[in-house]
């Protein structure tokens, strides 16, 4: 990796601006872009992906397909995933897979020492409200300790700036439109896979050692984060696929901690400080089981009820067939009985 960190600029969404007298413009001409790099026409040549190993997903899958996008929700069948690279998507998507299997990924956890707070016996974090006499004086000895140029700065409003350094351990494959066509302005605004209909898209796998530096404001809430790295990636999957997560290494043992949606990274940065042993940030798939109804729109939720009503006829029709198999064969037992 280059000595420059690639910064993401999180305070500017509109188009570009001047820099204002003072502060350094964050360099933005290395800009990583991923586009699907082949002339291969899909429409013409589907190739089935090779090397997966499908099997029915597990219970707490409540995820989004790597394939269409769409959310993978059902309380008997549930989707499918691939026992090797974790490749999940609807039973109808199946046939239309075509990206190759890449083998388990190795993301290099420590699996002997990883803890996830949200599984096991809750850890206390402390975060406690500073007043603005004791957030200057924290943004000073944050300053004091860093040996980059990456410092927090704070603003006359009373909210203050710095950098956030996020760490890409995906498992599976994000998909980026099949168009070298950037995304406007207003799909920006929108967010990624909102409002725009993707008909085509290109499944990728994600290096395993990605790193972005994200330029945020102290309110900046995690899930602008991850919809802000999206957008760097062009990724059009939906952002609640994703988690932020805090990562910490304590007596040993290493905590991972979901964030939840309204929290705000830099917040927790300098209450950390710049040790990354004491706090990191990693974005990771968002499979903990737990499904947030509330950030379902209204048609949505409509359509699940509509899911969950054709599966639970679906679900009765397969037991009542195979208790209607039962007892006829049990009758037939009787009547090729002999009397007495």
């Amino acid at each position: 990796m280059s000595a420059e960190p690639e910064l993401i600029e999180l305070r500017e969404l509109a188009p570009e601006r001047c820099a204002a007298p003072g502060r350094t413009r964050l360099e933005r001409a290395n800009a990583l872009r991923i586009s699907p790099g082949t002339a291969r026409n899909a429409a013409r040549q589907q190739v089935p992906g090779r090397g997966h190993r499908f099997q029915p997903a597990g219970p707490a899958t409540h995820t989004w397909c790597d394939l269409c996008g769409d959310f993978i929700w059902g309380v008997v069948r549930k989707g499918l995933q691939c026992a090797h690279c974790k490749f999940t998507c609807h039973y109808r998507c199946r046939a239309l897979v075509s990206l190759d299997c890449c083998g388990p990924r190795d993301l290099g956890w420590e699996p002997a020492l990883e803890r996830d707070t949200n599984v096991d016996e809750p850890v206390e974090w402390e975060t406690p409200d500073l007043s603005q006499a004791e957030i200057e004086q924290k943004i000073k000895e944050y300053n004091g300790q860093i040996n980059s140029n990456l410092f927090m700065s704070l603003n006359k409003d009373g909210s203050y700036t710095g950098f956030i350094k996020v760490q890409l351990k995906l498992v599976r494959p994000v998909s980026v439109p099949s168009s070298k066509k950037p995304p406007s302005l207003q799909d920006a605004r929108r967010g990624p896979g909102r409002g725009t209909a993707v008909k085509r898209r290109t499944s990728f796998y994600l290096p395993k050692d990605a790193v972005k530096h994200l330029h945020v404001l102290s309110r900046t809430r995690a899930r602008e984060v991850i919809e802000a790295l999206l957008r760097k990636f062009l990724v059009v999957d939906d952002p609640r696929k994703f988690a932020l997560f805090e990562r910490a290494e304590r007596h040993g043992q290493v905590y991972l901690r979901k964030l939840s949606d309204d929290e705000q990274p830099l917040r927790l940065r300098l209450l950390a400080g710049p040790s990354e042993k004491a706090l990191s940030f990693v974005l990771k798939e968002n499979d903990s089981g737990e499904v947030n109804w509330d950030a379902f729109s209204m048609p949505e939720l409509h359509n699940f009820l509509r899911i969950l009503q054709r599966e639970e006829e679906e679900h009765l029709r397969q037991i009542l067939q195979k208790y209607s198999y039962c007892r006829q064969k049990i009758q037939e037992a009787l009547h090729a009985c002999p009397l007495g």
